[in-house]
C-alpha cells in the first residue's frame, strides 16, 4: 500500500501556496542581528552603495520570513509547522515530517519597502525506500518576485514524510 494518498498525488504541478509581504529595513536588521549575520550590506548604506547597490539591501534568506505570516501556537501541526506553505499535504499513512533540504538561487536585491510575492508549486511527490523503511519525498519550487515582477530568488525545498 502506497504512502502517497490519491489526493496528494493529484496536487503535483499545482500551486501549493502564495503570499505577499513587504520587506522592512527594521525587521530584516533585527532578524540579521538575531541570527548573527552582521553583513554591512544589511546595515551600512555607504558600504552598500560602494558595492553598487542604491541603498542597504535585505538579506536574501530573509525573504521567506517577510512574506509568511505568523501562526498561533495552537494552529501548528505536531511537526511544528503551519502546513500552509506546503499546501497542507496530508499523507495520512506518513504523518511524521522532517526537512529534506533547500537550495536557493538569488537574482537581485530586495530594498526597504519592496513588495515580495512568493509562489510555491508542488514539483514532485515520490515514494522511496530508505535504510529504515519507506518514505515520501516532496519537492517544491518557490519563486520570489518584487512589485515590478522582477525575479529576486528561486528556491527548491524538500520534505520527508514517514510512517
Amino acid at each position: 500500500m502506497s504512502l502517497i494518498d490519491a489526493e496528494s498525488a493529484s496536487r503535483v504541478g499545482t500551486v501549493a501556496a502564495t503570499a505577499t509581504g513587504e520587506v522592512n529595513r527594521r525587521d530584516w536588521q533585527r532578524w540579521a542581528a538575531a541570527v548573527g549575520d552582521h553583513n554591512p550590506l544589511w546595515f551600512d548604506a555607504e558600504y552598500a552603495r560602494a558595492q553598487g547597490y542604491r541603498d542597504i539591501i535585505c538579506p536574501p534568506l530573509y525573504l521567506q520570513y517577510a512574506v509568511l505570516g505568523a501562526t498561533p501556537l495552537d494552529g501548528l501541526r505536531p511537526d511544528g509547522s503551519s502546513g500552509a506553505v506546503s499546501g497542507s499535504l496530508a499523507f495520512p499513512r506518513a504523518p511524521k515530517r522532517m526537512a529534506g533540504g533547500e537550495s536557493t538561487r538569488f537574482y537581485g536585491p530586495a530594498y526597504h519597502r519592496d513588495e515580495i510575492e512568493m509562489v510555491r508549486t508542488i514539483e514532485s511527490i515520490v515514494e522511496k525506500q530508505g535504510r529504515s523503511g519507506p518514505f515520501v519525498l516532496v519537492t517544491w519550487r518557490t519563486v520570489y518576485r518584487n512589485q515590478r515582477r522582477e525575479l529576486v530568488a528561486e528556491a527548491t525545498t524538500s520534505m520527508i514524510a514517514r510512517p
